[in-house]
């Protein structure tokens, strides 16, 4: 595998070494020892998959708040993704501040998500699956998000969104919003 930092603080983007033949391809998607070789602390407790129908869809901004906070190693089985993360952590240098990359089923990138930080995707292409690995169990109770399109954040998408969920639509900008999350770790 190799890492690439991003310039959130804890934030990876992941590519497999991929070993291919007249079969296709083989590749490691996690791997504990090359986690803990890089000081990055994480052990997957649930896994999820999201499909969405058309270019465009948007989800998230979401996250956990503390104490279920968590850590997400995101990849895209099928089509492909543009897959953002936002840090959220107060005292973090970084804070406020969002990162992104594709994810597509060809380049079999992963990006890694640190606790503290709100997630999301828009799909660049129809028929898009994602698959995602929590360090923690979901906890209704617990589920926050952060407005997509907040003018503070600045996140570029792709693409104008063409499908995005009531509540989505509606979480918080960044001013608005007082993180429950720890401080930066």
């Amino acid at each position: 595998m190799h890492f690439t930092e991003l310039p959130i603080r804890g934030a990876w983007t992941i590519d497999p070494s991929p070993h291919a033949d007249h079969r296709g391809r083989f590749f490691r998607a996690w791997c504990t020892n090359e986690f803990t070789a890089l000081g990055i602390d994480f052990v997957p407790l649930q896994a999820n998959i999201g499909t969405s129908r058309a270019a465009g869809t948007l989800r998230g901004l979401h996250y956990q708040a503390a104490p279920h906070d968590e850590a997400k190693l995101v990849r895209c089985t099928r089509g492909a993704v543009f897959d953002v993360l936002v840090d959220l952590r107060q005292g973090s240098p970084t804070f406020g501040r969002w990162a992104g990359a594709e994810l597509s089923a060809e380049n079999a990138r992963m990006l890694f998500v640190p606790r503290g930080c709100a997630t999301g995707y828009q799909t660049l292409v129809d028929d898009s699956d994602i698959y995602y690995m929590t360090s923690a169990v979901y906890e209704p109770s617990a589920v926050r998000g952060l407005k997509f399109d907040d003018p503070s954040v600045g996140i570029e998408w792709p693409l104008p969104p063409t499908a995005i969920s009531e509540q989505d639509s509606r979480w918080p900008s960044l001013q608005d919003h007082l993180s429950p999350l720890e401080a930066a770790r």
